[in-house]
Protein backbone atom coordinates (compact mmCIF):
# COMPACT_ATOMS: atom_id res chain seq x y z
CA UNK A 1 0.00 0.00 0.00
CA UNK A 2 1.15 3.74 -0.41
CA UNK A 3 2.10 5.76 2.46
CA UNK A 4 0.53 8.25 3.22
CA UNK A 5 1.01 11.59 5.13
CA UNK A 6 4.55 12.38 6.73
CA UNK A 7 5.64 9.19 6.67
CA UNK A 8 5.37 9.18 2.99
CA UNK A 9 6.82 12.77 2.76
CA UNK A 10 9.48 10.86 4.65
CA UNK A 11 10.40 8.63 2.44
CA UNK A 12 10.53 11.30 -0.66
CA UNK A 13 12.72 13.41 1.23
CA UNK A 14 14.71 10.35 1.95
CA UNK A 15 15.10 9.64 -1.27
CA UNK A 16 15.36 12.78 -2.86
CA UNK A 17 18.90 12.38 -1.26
CA UNK A 18 19.62 9.75 -3.66
CA UNK A 19 18.23 11.51 -6.70
CA UNK A 20 20.27 14.71 -6.20
CA UNK A 21 22.42 16.42 -9.31
CA UNK A 22 21.85 18.57 -11.87
CA UNK A 23 18.50 19.67 -12.32
CA UNK A 24 17.26 19.61 -15.96
CA UNK A 25 14.03 21.52 -14.98
CA UNK A 26 12.88 24.93 -14.15
CA UNK A 27 13.48 28.76 -14.65
CA UNK A 28 17.17 28.26 -15.10
CA UNK A 29 16.71 26.06 -17.93
CA UNK A 30 13.53 27.39 -19.54
CA UNK A 31 12.08 23.77 -19.16
CA UNK A 32 8.95 22.74 -17.53
CA UNK A 33 9.26 19.27 -16.94
CA UNK A 34 5.93 17.65 -15.34
CA UNK A 35 5.29 13.59 -14.75
CA UNK A 36 2.49 10.75 -14.54
CA UNK A 37 3.00 7.65 -13.81
CA UNK A 38 1.72 6.78 -16.91
CA UNK A 39 4.23 5.15 -19.81
CA UNK A 40 3.39 7.45 -23.73
CA UNK A 41 4.74 4.65 -26.23
CA UNK A 42 2.26 6.85 -29.00
CA UNK A 43 2.45 10.75 -29.62
CA UNK A 44 -0.86 10.92 -31.42
CA UNK A 45 -4.47 11.83 -30.08
CA UNK A 46 -6.32 10.10 -32.39
CA UNK A 47 -4.16 6.48 -31.40
CA UNK A 48 -3.04 7.01 -27.69
CA UNK A 49 -6.40 8.39 -25.42
CA UNK A 50 -4.65 8.95 -22.00
CA UNK A 51 -5.32 12.27 -20.38
CA UNK A 52 -1.54 12.74 -21.15
CA UNK A 53 -2.25 12.72 -24.72
CA UNK A 54 -5.33 14.83 -24.33
CA UNK A 55 -2.54 17.58 -22.75
CA UNK A 56 -0.34 17.02 -25.66
CA UNK A 57 -3.04 17.15 -28.21
CA UNK A 58 -3.19 20.91 -27.27
CA UNK A 59 0.25 21.20 -27.30
CA UNK A 60 1.56 20.08 -30.43
CA UNK A 61 -1.75 20.20 -32.89
CA UNK A 62 -4.76 22.64 -33.19
CA UNK A 63 -8.66 22.24 -33.87
CA UNK A 64 -10.51 24.47 -36.12
CA UNK A 65 -12.21 25.93 -33.05
CA UNK A 66 -11.36 27.24 -29.68
CA UNK A 67 -13.53 27.00 -26.36
CA UNK A 68 -13.30 30.03 -24.67
CA UNK A 69 -13.60 28.46 -20.71
CA UNK A 70 -14.50 31.57 -19.12
CA UNK A 71 -17.35 32.28 -21.63
CA UNK A 72 -17.99 29.05 -22.93
CA UNK A 73 -18.21 29.77 -26.18
CA UNK A 74 -16.31 28.86 -29.21
CA UNK A 75 -13.43 31.36 -30.87
CA UNK A 76 -11.41 30.93 -34.34
CA UNK A 77 -8.32 28.96 -33.67
CA UNK A 78 -7.33 27.07 -37.67
CA UNK A 79 -10.57 27.98 -38.84
CA UNK A 80 -11.83 31.59 -38.71
CA UNK A 81 -15.22 31.56 -39.92
CA UNK A 82 -17.72 28.97 -39.84
CA UNK A 83 -21.67 28.87 -40.89
CA UNK A 84 -24.03 25.56 -40.83
CA UNK A 85 -25.70 25.45 -44.52
CA UNK A 86 -27.99 23.02 -43.07
CA UNK A 87 -28.16 20.80 -40.11
CA UNK A 88 -25.49 18.28 -41.53
CA UNK A 89 -23.72 20.56 -43.25
CA UNK A 90 -20.88 23.34 -42.24
CA UNK A 91 -18.93 25.51 -44.35
CA UNK A 92 -15.46 26.83 -42.73
CA UNK A 93 -13.19 29.32 -43.93
CA UNK A 94 -9.51 28.71 -42.67
CA UNK A 95 -6.61 31.10 -40.84
CA UNK A 96 -4.30 32.11 -43.51
CA UNK A 97 -0.19 32.29 -42.65
CA UNK A 98 -0.11 28.77 -40.65
CA UNK A 99 2.11 26.27 -41.13
CA UNK A 100 3.06 23.16 -39.95
CA UNK A 101 6.36 22.14 -38.11
CA UNK A 102 7.71 20.27 -41.08
CA UNK A 103 7.50 23.88 -42.66
CA UNK A 104 4.86 22.86 -45.33
CA UNK A 105 1.84 25.55 -45.74
CA UNK A 106 -1.75 24.97 -43.75
CA UNK A 107 -4.98 25.04 -46.24
CA UNK A 108 -8.22 23.38 -46.98
CA UNK A 109 -6.60 19.97 -48.44
CA UNK A 110 -4.88 19.45 -44.70
CA UNK A 111 -8.70 19.55 -43.29
CA UNK A 112 -10.32 17.11 -45.83
CA UNK A 113 -7.38 15.19 -45.67
CA UNK A 114 -7.66 14.59 -41.53
CA UNK A 115 -11.92 14.69 -41.71
CA UNK A 116 -11.53 11.70 -44.55
CA UNK A 117 -8.97 9.48 -42.71
CA UNK A 118 -9.84 9.82 -39.11
CA UNK A 119 -13.90 8.62 -40.30
CA UNK A 120 -13.15 5.80 -42.71
CA UNK A 121 -13.74 2.23 -41.48
CA UNK A 122 -10.07 0.87 -41.30
CA UNK A 123 -8.54 4.39 -39.46
CA UNK A 124 -8.54 2.44 -36.04
CA UNK A 125 -8.98 5.81 -34.30
CA UNK A 126 -9.42 4.86 -30.68
CA UNK A 127 -12.05 7.04 -29.36
CA UNK A 128 -14.57 6.61 -32.25
CA UNK A 129 -17.20 8.42 -31.23
CA UNK A 130 -15.31 11.74 -31.24
CA UNK A 131 -15.09 11.80 -35.05
CA UNK A 132 -17.65 9.18 -36.21
CA UNK A 133 -20.51 12.28 -36.62
CA UNK A 134 -18.62 13.53 -39.43
CA UNK A 135 -19.01 11.50 -42.75
CA UNK A 136 -16.70 13.45 -44.69
CA UNK A 137 -15.00 16.69 -46.41
CA UNK A 138 -14.14 18.54 -49.01
CA UNK A 139 -12.62 21.46 -50.47
CA UNK A 140 -14.71 24.33 -51.70
CA UNK A 141 -12.12 26.38 -52.53
CA UNK A 142 -8.01 28.05 -52.16
CA UNK A 143 -9.45 29.31 -48.34
CA UNK A 144 -12.68 26.52 -47.63
CA UNK A 145 -13.87 23.40 -46.69
CA UNK A 146 -17.06 21.91 -46.14
CA UNK A 147 -17.63 18.96 -43.46
CA UNK A 148 -20.43 16.75 -43.92
CA UNK A 149 -22.26 15.20 -41.07
CA UNK A 150 -23.76 11.51 -40.87
CA UNK A 151 -27.11 13.29 -39.02
CA UNK A 152 -27.53 16.07 -37.09
CA UNK A 153 -25.20 16.38 -34.25
CA UNK A 154 -25.51 19.38 -31.69
CA UNK A 155 -22.51 18.82 -30.29
CA UNK A 156 -20.56 19.47 -33.69
CA UNK A 157 -18.51 22.45 -32.12
CA UNK A 158 -17.32 20.99 -28.75
CA UNK A 159 -15.78 18.09 -30.84
CA UNK A 160 -14.31 20.13 -33.48
CA UNK A 161 -12.94 22.33 -30.53
CA UNK A 162 -11.92 19.33 -28.31
CA UNK A 163 -11.51 16.24 -29.98
CA UNK A 164 -10.77 16.99 -34.25
CA UNK A 165 -7.05 18.11 -34.65
CA UNK A 166 -5.56 18.57 -37.76
CA UNK A 167 -2.56 17.11 -39.41
CA UNK A 168 -1.02 17.41 -42.63
CA UNK A 169 -2.17 15.59 -46.12
CA UNK A 170 -0.82 12.48 -46.88
CA UNK A 171 0.37 12.67 -42.80
CA UNK A 172 -0.61 8.56 -42.23
CA UNK A 173 0.28 7.59 -45.82
CA UNK A 174 3.43 6.52 -44.85
CA UNK A 175 2.96 4.46 -42.05
CA UNK A 176 4.58 0.77 -41.46
CA UNK A 177 2.46 -2.60 -41.97
CA UNK A 178 1.87 -4.19 -39.09
CA UNK A 179 2.31 -7.91 -38.12
CA UNK A 180 -1.16 -8.22 -38.37
CA UNK A 181 -1.00 -6.84 -42.41
CA UNK A 182 -3.05 -3.17 -40.89
CA UNK A 183 -0.70 -0.06 -41.46
CA UNK A 184 0.01 1.18 -38.35
CA UNK A 185 -0.93 4.48 -38.02
CA UNK A 186 0.23 5.33 -34.64
CA UNK A 187 3.61 4.85 -35.48
CA UNK A 188 3.86 7.55 -38.12
CA UNK A 189 6.34 10.68 -36.04
CA UNK A 190 3.88 13.33 -34.79
CA UNK A 191 3.45 16.86 -37.06
CA UNK A 192 0.89 19.37 -36.04
CA UNK A 193 0.76 23.20 -35.89
CA UNK A 194 0.26 23.66 -32.91
CA UNK A 195 2.30 25.86 -30.04
CA UNK A 196 5.22 23.03 -29.16
CA UNK A 197 6.55 20.78 -31.63
CA UNK A 198 7.75 16.90 -30.61
CA UNK A 199 11.34 16.74 -31.14
CA UNK A 200 12.41 13.57 -29.17
CA UNK A 201 10.73 10.74 -27.89
CA UNK A 202 11.62 7.73 -25.77
CA UNK A 203 8.40 5.40 -25.93
CA UNK A 204 7.55 4.85 -21.99
CA UNK A 205 10.34 7.23 -20.80
CA UNK A 206 9.81 10.67 -22.21
CA UNK A 207 8.33 13.31 -24.85
CA UNK A 208 10.17 16.28 -25.07
CA UNK A 209 8.46 19.32 -26.95
CA UNK A 210 10.31 22.77 -27.90
CA UNK A 211 8.49 25.63 -28.67
CA UNK A 212 7.00 26.17 -32.30
CA UNK A 213 9.19 29.50 -33.57
CA UNK A 214 6.56 30.40 -36.80
CA UNK A 215 3.40 29.77 -34.31
CA UNK A 216 0.74 32.45 -35.83
CA UNK A 217 0.14 35.25 -33.96
CA UNK A 218 -3.00 36.55 -32.64
CA UNK A 219 -4.54 33.46 -31.67
CA UNK A 220 -6.65 32.00 -28.68
CA UNK A 221 -3.50 29.93 -27.44
CA UNK A 222 -1.61 32.44 -27.39
CA UNK A 223 2.61 32.70 -27.83
CA UNK A 224 4.64 29.93 -26.13
CA UNK A 225 6.49 31.80 -23.38
CA UNK A 226 8.58 28.53 -22.10
CA UNK A 227 11.10 27.21 -24.64
CA UNK A 228 10.85 23.50 -23.57
CA UNK A 229 8.08 21.27 -22.29
CA UNK A 230 9.45 17.51 -20.71
CA UNK A 231 7.42 14.93 -20.41
CA UNK A 232 8.76 12.02 -17.77
CA UNK A 233 6.93 8.98 -16.75
CA UNK A 234 7.89 8.24 -12.99
CA UNK A 235 5.69 5.11 -11.86
CA UNK A 236 6.44 5.62 -8.01
CA UNK A 237 4.60 8.75 -6.89
CA UNK A 238 7.04 9.31 -3.89
CA UNK A 239 9.99 10.01 -7.12
CA UNK A 240 7.77 12.44 -8.45
CA UNK A 241 7.61 13.92 -5.12
CA UNK A 242 11.49 13.96 -4.29
CA UNK A 243 12.26 15.23 -7.71
CA UNK A 244 9.42 18.09 -7.32
CA UNK A 245 11.19 18.82 -3.84
CA UNK A 246 14.77 18.89 -5.39
CA UNK A 247 13.61 20.75 -8.69
CA UNK A 248 14.11 17.55 -10.87
CA UNK A 249 10.42 18.30 -12.25
CA UNK A 250 8.42 21.57 -11.95
CA UNK A 251 5.02 20.07 -12.01
CA UNK A 252 2.43 16.90 -10.87
CA UNK A 253 -1.13 15.70 -10.50
CA UNK A 254 -3.07 13.29 -8.74
CA UNK A 255 -1.18 13.84 -5.74
CA UNK A 256 -3.36 12.04 -2.72
CA UNK A 257 -4.40 14.20 -0.36
CA UNK A 258 -2.73 14.08 2.59
CA UNK A 259 0.27 14.41 0.48
CA UNK A 260 -0.83 17.49 -1.04
CA UNK A 261 -1.61 18.93 2.26
CA UNK A 262 1.68 17.95 3.75
CA UNK A 263 3.28 19.38 0.35
CA UNK A 264 1.41 22.72 1.19
CA UNK A 265 2.96 22.78 4.79
CA UNK A 266 6.37 22.43 3.48
CA UNK A 267 6.35 26.10 2.31
CA UNK A 268 8.45 25.04 -0.66
CA UNK A 269 5.44 24.03 -3.02
CA UNK A 270 2.26 25.63 -4.43
CA UNK A 271 -0.36 23.06 -4.23
CA UNK A 272 -3.82 23.50 -5.42
CA UNK A 273 -7.22 21.14 -5.96
CA UNK A 274 -9.06 21.98 -8.80
CA UNK A 275 -12.50 20.05 -10.10
CA UNK A 276 -11.90 18.30 -13.69
CA UNK A 277 -14.69 17.17 -15.99
CA UNK A 278 -13.01 13.41 -15.26
CA UNK A 279 -15.36 10.92 -13.55
CA UNK A 280 -14.74 7.96 -11.45
CA UNK A 281 -17.13 4.65 -12.36
CA UNK A 282 -17.34 0.82 -12.15
CA UNK A 283 -18.09 -1.25 -14.81
CA UNK A 284 -20.21 -4.97 -14.05
CA UNK A 285 -20.11 -7.65 -15.54
CA UNK A 286 -23.27 -8.25 -16.27
CA UNK A 287 -22.88 -10.34 -19.29
CA UNK A 288 -20.65 -12.88 -17.28
CA UNK A 289 -18.17 -13.03 -19.97
CA UNK A 290 -14.88 -12.64 -17.64
CA UNK A 291 -15.42 -16.32 -15.97
CA UNK A 292 -17.13 -14.80 -12.71
CA UNK A 293 -21.25 -14.76 -13.33
CA UNK A 294 -21.95 -13.14 -9.94
CA UNK A 295 -22.54 -9.80 -11.53
CA UNK A 296 -25.17 -10.88 -13.78
CA UNK A 297 -27.31 -11.17 -10.83
CA UNK A 298 -29.00 -7.53 -9.85
CA UNK A 299 -29.69 -7.85 -6.75
CA UNK A 300 -25.81 -8.67 -6.87
CA UNK A 301 -24.80 -5.57 -8.21
CA UNK A 302 -27.49 -4.28 -6.42
CA UNK A 303 -25.58 -5.43 -2.67
CA UNK A 304 -21.91 -4.22 -4.01
CA UNK A 305 -23.95 -0.47 -4.51
CA UNK A 306 -24.81 -0.02 -1.37
CA UNK A 307 -22.10 -1.60 0.08
CA UNK A 308 -19.33 1.13 -1.06
CA UNK A 309 -19.18 4.67 0.87
CA UNK A 310 -18.94 6.65 -1.96
CA UNK A 311 -19.00 9.99 -0.06
CA UNK A 312 -16.38 9.08 2.38
CA UNK A 313 -14.21 8.10 -0.72
CA UNK A 314 -14.98 11.56 -1.76
CA UNK A 315 -14.65 13.60 1.15
CA UNK A 316 -11.63 12.03 2.72
CA UNK A 317 -9.37 11.16 -0.34
CA UNK A 318 -10.59 12.80 -3.22
CA UNK A 319 -10.53 16.55 -2.42
CA UNK A 320 -13.13 19.35 -1.51
CA UNK A 321 -13.68 19.58 -5.20
CA UNK A 322 -15.09 16.39 -5.95
CA UNK A 323 -18.94 15.59 -5.81
CA UNK A 324 -20.42 11.56 -5.59
CA UNK A 325 -22.57 11.26 -8.93
CA UNK A 326 -25.51 8.63 -9.75
CA UNK A 327 -25.63 8.67 -13.49
CA UNK A 328 -22.99 7.76 -16.31
CA UNK A 329 -21.96 10.98 -16.82
CA UNK A 330 -20.29 14.46 -15.59
CA UNK A 331 -22.77 17.01 -14.06
CA UNK A 332 -21.51 19.43 -15.75
CA UNK A 333 -21.90 18.35 -19.18
CA UNK A 334 -25.40 19.33 -21.06
CA UNK A 335 -27.81 16.40 -20.68
CA UNK A 336 -26.33 15.12 -17.73
CA UNK A 337 -28.60 14.57 -14.83
CA UNK A 338 -28.77 13.07 -11.49
CA UNK A 339 -32.62 12.33 -11.30
CA UNK A 340 -32.53 8.39 -11.72
CA UNK A 341 -32.06 5.69 -9.27
CA UNK A 342 -29.85 6.22 -6.68
CA UNK A 343 -28.01 3.32 -4.84
CA UNK A 344 -27.38 4.46 -1.06
CA UNK A 345 -24.51 3.76 1.16
CA UNK A 346 -26.26 0.72 3.93
CA UNK A 347 -23.74 -2.27 4.48
CA UNK A 348 -26.55 -3.88 5.94
CA UNK A 349 -29.18 -3.79 3.01
CA UNK A 350 -25.97 -5.01 1.29
CA UNK A 351 -25.76 -7.93 3.13
CA UNK A 352 -29.42 -8.94 2.61
CA UNK A 353 -29.07 -8.71 -0.72
CA UNK A 354 -26.07 -10.84 -0.90
CA UNK A 355 -28.43 -13.50 1.37
CA UNK A 356 -30.86 -13.36 -0.78
CA UNK A 357 -29.14 -13.94 -3.69
CA UNK A 358 -27.59 -17.11 -2.78
CA UNK A 359 -24.31 -15.63 -1.01
CA UNK A 360 -24.81 -15.09 2.64
CA UNK A 361 -21.21 -15.69 3.34
CA UNK A 362 -19.91 -13.65 0.65
CA UNK A 363 -17.99 -14.16 -2.29
CA UNK A 364 -14.76 -13.36 -3.76
CA UNK A 365 -13.87 -11.85 -7.23
CA UNK A 366 -10.79 -10.21 -8.67
CA UNK A 367 -11.28 -6.24 -9.29
CA UNK A 368 -9.45 -4.56 -11.65
CA UNK A 369 -8.06 -0.65 -11.64
CA UNK A 370 -5.75 1.41 -12.87
CA UNK A 371 -5.63 4.81 -11.05
CA UNK A 372 -5.42 6.19 -8.03
CA UNK A 373 -4.84 2.54 -5.74
CA UNK A 374 -5.82 4.39 -2.75
CA UNK A 375 -9.65 4.79 -4.27
CA UNK A 376 -9.80 1.08 -4.80
CA UNK A 377 -8.38 -0.33 -1.83
CA UNK A 378 -10.96 2.13 0.13
CA UNK A 379 -13.68 0.30 -2.45
CA UNK A 380 -12.17 -2.98 -1.42
CA UNK A 381 -12.15 -2.07 2.40
CA UNK A 382 -16.07 -1.44 1.92
CA UNK A 383 -16.78 -4.42 0.72
CA UNK A 384 -14.84 -6.90 3.05
CA UNK A 385 -17.22 -5.33 5.66
CA UNK A 386 -20.25 -7.23 4.13
CA UNK A 387 -18.54 -10.17 3.51
CA UNK A 388 -17.09 -9.61 -0.29
CA UNK A 389 -13.79 -10.56 -0.83
CA UNK A 390 -12.25 -8.24 -3.88
CA UNK A 391 -8.52 -9.26 -4.95
CA UNK A 392 -7.00 -5.52 -6.68
CA UNK A 393 -5.72 -6.30 -9.97
CA UNK A 394 -3.74 -2.85 -11.11
CA UNK A 395 -2.36 -2.17 -14.01
CA UNK A 396 -1.23 0.48 -16.95
CA UNK A 397 -4.06 1.95 -18.40
CA UNK A 398 -3.92 -0.03 -21.91
CA UNK A 399 -3.55 -2.89 -20.72
CA UNK A 400 -6.95 -3.15 -18.43
CA UNK A 401 -8.50 -1.21 -21.01
CA UNK A 402 -7.67 -4.31 -24.05
CA UNK A 403 -8.90 -6.47 -21.27
CA UNK A 404 -12.31 -4.86 -20.70
CA UNK A 405 -12.86 -5.09 -24.11
CA UNK A 406 -11.93 -8.77 -24.32
CA UNK A 407 -14.68 -9.09 -21.43
CA UNK A 408 -12.05 -10.47 -19.12
CA UNK A 409 -12.76 -8.14 -15.95
CA UNK A 410 -15.80 -8.76 -13.33
CA UNK A 411 -15.41 -5.09 -12.47
CA UNK A 412 -13.29 -2.66 -13.65
CA UNK A 413 -13.04 -0.03 -11.64
CA UNK A 414 -11.92 3.30 -14.20
CA UNK A 415 -12.33 6.68 -15.17
CA UNK A 416 -13.87 8.88 -18.20
CA UNK A 417 -12.62 12.20 -18.75
CA UNK A 418 -14.77 12.72 -22.03
CA UNK A 419 -11.69 15.03 -23.95
CA UNK A 420 -13.19 17.24 -21.78
CA UNK A 421 -16.31 17.43 -24.21
CA UNK A 422 -19.03 19.74 -22.32
CA UNK A 423 -21.75 17.52 -23.92
CA UNK A 424 -23.54 13.80 -22.51
CA UNK A 425 -22.47 12.64 -25.60
CA UNK A 426 -18.60 12.30 -25.00
CA UNK A 427 -19.55 9.33 -21.92
CA UNK A 428 -22.70 7.99 -21.77
CA UNK A 429 -22.84 7.78 -25.27
CA UNK A 430 -19.25 5.94 -25.79
CA UNK A 431 -19.83 3.85 -23.36
CA UNK A 432 -23.98 2.54 -23.83
CA UNK A 433 -23.80 2.67 -27.52
CA UNK A 434 -23.19 -0.89 -28.64
CA UNK A 435 -19.49 -0.40 -28.67
CA UNK A 436 -16.90 -2.58 -27.24
CA UNK A 437 -17.29 -0.75 -23.98
CA UNK A 438 -20.69 -1.60 -23.73
CA UNK A 439 -21.23 -3.67 -20.67
CA UNK A 440 -25.10 -4.04 -21.52
CA UNK A 441 -25.47 -3.64 -25.12
CA UNK A 442 -29.14 -2.48 -24.03
CA UNK A 443 -30.92 -2.07 -27.14
CA UNK A 444 -33.56 0.44 -25.62
CA UNK A 445 -30.24 3.03 -24.46
CA UNK A 446 -28.76 2.10 -27.40
CA UNK A 447 -31.42 3.62 -29.20
CA UNK A 448 -31.91 6.59 -26.48
CA UNK A 449 -28.53 7.74 -27.04
CA UNK A 450 -28.64 7.37 -30.79
CA UNK A 451 -32.28 9.87 -30.65
CA UNK A 452 -30.20 12.26 -28.26
CA UNK A 453 -26.81 12.39 -30.15
CA UNK A 454 -28.78 13.35 -33.12
CA UNK A 455 -31.71 15.32 -32.13
CA UNK A 456 -31.11 19.56 -32.27
CA UNK A 457 -34.29 20.01 -29.53
CA UNK A 458 -32.38 20.53 -26.79
CA UNK A 459 -35.48 19.55 -24.63
CA UNK A 460 -35.78 16.33 -26.35
CA UNK A 461 -32.37 15.75 -26.07
CA UNK A 462 -32.51 15.98 -21.89
CA UNK A 463 -35.92 13.98 -22.12
CA UNK A 464 -33.70 10.92 -23.82
CA UNK A 465 -30.32 10.99 -22.11
CA UNK A 466 -32.88 11.14 -18.66
CA UNK A 467 -34.17 7.95 -19.80
CA UNK A 468 -30.93 5.83 -20.67
CA UNK A 469 -29.40 7.39 -17.14
CA UNK A 470 -32.38 6.23 -15.35
CA UNK A 471 -32.00 2.76 -16.93
CA UNK A 472 -28.49 2.55 -16.61
CA UNK A 473 -28.59 3.75 -13.15
CA UNK A 474 -31.68 1.41 -12.14
CA UNK A 475 -30.10 -2.08 -13.46
CA UNK A 476 -26.74 -1.23 -12.67
CA UNK A 477 -24.50 -1.26 -15.33
CA UNK A 478 -22.21 0.96 -13.64
CA UNK A 479 -21.73 2.25 -10.52
CA UNK A 480 -21.55 5.81 -11.10
CA UNK A 481 -18.85 6.98 -8.58
CA UNK A 482 -17.72 10.80 -7.84
CA UNK A 483 -16.17 13.53 -10.19
CA UNK A 484 -12.62 13.55 -9.78
CA UNK A 485 -10.83 16.49 -8.13
CA UNK A 486 -7.27 16.71 -8.90
CA UNK A 487 -4.38 17.97 -5.93
CA UNK A 488 -1.66 20.11 -8.38
CA UNK A 489 1.42 20.60 -6.72
CA UNK A 490 3.94 22.34 -8.91
CA UNK A 491 7.14 24.82 -8.49
CA UNK A 492 6.71 28.24 -7.17
CA UNK A 493 9.08 30.04 -10.21
CA UNK A 494 5.66 28.23 -12.01
CA UNK A 495 2.75 30.92 -13.45
CA UNK A 496 0.27 27.93 -13.93
CA UNK A 497 -3.69 28.43 -13.19
CA UNK A 498 -5.58 24.97 -13.15
CA UNK A 499 -8.78 24.46 -15.27
CA UNK A 500 -11.84 22.68 -14.64
CA UNK A 501 -12.06 20.66 -17.86
CA UNK A 502 -8.33 18.92 -16.57
CA UNK A 503 -6.43 20.57 -20.15
CA UNK A 504 -3.16 21.80 -18.28
CA UNK A 505 -2.82 24.57 -20.48
CA UNK A 506 1.13 24.64 -20.43
CA UNK A 507 1.15 26.76 -23.51
CA UNK A 508 0.00 29.77 -21.68
CA UNK A 509 2.31 28.95 -18.18
CA UNK A 510 4.95 31.11 -17.66
CA UNK A 511 8.19 31.79 -15.25
CA UNK A 512 7.51 34.32 -12.47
Amino acid sequence: MRASGYAALGAATALACALAGPAQAGKANDTLVWSTDREVAVVDPYYNNTRELVIMGHLGWDALLFRNLETGEYEPLLATEWEWVDNMTMDITLREGVSFHDGTSFGPEDVAYTVNHVVAEDSGVLTIKNVNWMKSAEVTGDNTVRIHLNAPFPAALAYMAGAVFIVPEGHYDSAPVGADGKKDYAAVAPVGTGPYKAVDVKAGEYVHWEANPDYFAGGPKGSPAISKIHFRTLKEPNTQIAELLTGGIDWIWDVPKDQAERLEETGQITVANAKTMRISYMAFDVEGTSGTDVFTNPKVRQAVAHAINRESITRNLVGPASVVIHAACHPDQFGCTDDVPQWEYDPEKAKALLAEAGYPDGFEFDIYAYRQREFTEAVIGDLARVGIKAKLTFLQYRALRDLVWEGKAPINHMTWGSNSIPDISASTSHFFSGGRDDPAKDEEVIALLKEGDTTTDPAVRKEVYKKALSKISGELYWLPMFTYAKYYAFSQDLNFEPTSDEIPRFYAASWK
